[in-house]
């Protein structure tokens, strides 16, 4: 499938930017396996670094791969992180947490110089809005923020698993998917979720990627955003 090679391209450009002895905070989604796969036949070649895994599926891949991992309580600083996305914009604004792992995504970002975000060219956008925005909501206070949340304008969702129960995240929470169209103004809604009471975390990235890798076709676009 061409997707799949895209992301595979936009994986494999990636590596470029992880150098030895860097700390590497490792992506989670389908994107990201990939770039996931190719950093554990680095570390079997003889690159030593250690990864940050964003979540418990990335960790299994990552230990089954012999990549060494460590954590936030170890190091607080990662050097470069590789992680796919649901939309990227223009401005490398993005929608994250398709695979429900938005709230260690986005702990990771923050803590990383450099975040390089990969995808196929179906991510990229003129505009956010297309892909639902993943909000991750303590469960005490769901119907309450999807109330609120469907008062901003937004078509909102509980995600399910598989098996049709309601998705629990890594941290014990659930996901309402908010359908808000098209998002004109991202860091004002960005905002508006932040400081709705019961709202963990949010899947807009605003400001975080340092670069985007784009497979398109047989090329790789880069486009550059902040500190790159």
């Amino acid at each position: 499938m061409a997707n799949d090679q895209e992301k595979e391209a936009a994986a494999r450009a990636s590596l470029r930017f992880v150098r030895d002895g860097d700390i590497v905070g490792l992506g989670t989604g389908s994107t990201a396996v990939y770039a996931v796969r190719f950093l554990g036949e680095r570390v079997q070649a003889g690159l030593k670094i250690r990864g940050i895994p964003t979540s418990v599926q990335t960790q299994k891949l990552a230990t089954s791969l012999g990549i060494p991992l460590t954590t936030l309580a170890e190091v607080q600083e990662i050097s470069v992180t590789i992680d796919g996305a649901d939309e990227v914009d223009p401005q490398l604004q993005l929608i994250k947490g398709g695979g429900g792992a938005l709230l260690r995504e986005k702990i990771v970002a923050s803590a990383t110089r450099k975040f390089v975000i990969i995808a196929d060219s179906s991510k990229q956008v003129p505009m956010l809005g297309k892909f639902p925005v993943p909000v991750e909501v303590i469960k005490f206070a769901e119907a309450l923020v999807a109330k609120k949340l469907a008062a901003l304008g937004a078509v909102v969702k509980v995600r399910a698993d598989a098996s049709g129960r309601k998705f629990i995240t890594d941290e014990g929470n659930h996901i309402l998917d908010c359908h808000f169209g098209q998002i004109p103004d991202p860091p004002a809604l960005a905002r508006k979720l932040e400081t709705t009471p019961g709202v963990v975390e949010h899947g807009l990235f605003i400001g975080m990627a340092s670069i985007a890798l784009i497979g398109k076709g047989d090329q790789v676009l880069e486009l550059l955003g902040k500190q790159s």
